[in-house]
């Protein structure tokens, strides 16, 4: 990514600013990337059960994992399931299109 082709974001996270450099049609996402990020951080600090931002970070980044993980084992399971629903619709229609040629004989 050359100078020409990235933008320079400023984004604040639990009152801090962090400067990152992105692509110019990237910094709308990471500015909600930000935003987000910003808003689970503070959910977590102000729970009170996490002290220090390292470990709020590291916490929101479990967290962030364990969703993720989730969702792609839901993503997994309903591949699976389409992949058997288009077999079983693949195998009734060369059934009837079996049948179908049998009649024309």
């Amino acid at each position: 990514m050359s100078a020409q082709d990235s933008a320079r974001v400023s984004v604040r996270i639990l009152e801090k600013d962090y400067f990152i450099a992105c692509p110019h049609e990237e910094r709308s996402a990471l500015l909600d990337a930000a935003e987000f990020l910003n808003g689970r951080m503070r959910e977590i600090r102000d729970s009170g059960k996490v002290v220090g931002l390292d470990r709020i970070a590291v916490m929101v980044a479990l967290n962030l994992a364990n969703d993720l993980l989730k969702q792609k084992s839901r993503e997994v399971k309903l591949e699976g399931e389409v992949g058997s629903r288009v077999k079983v619709l693949r195998e009734r229609a060369e059934t009837a299109l079996a049948k179908g040629k049998q009649l024309e004989l």
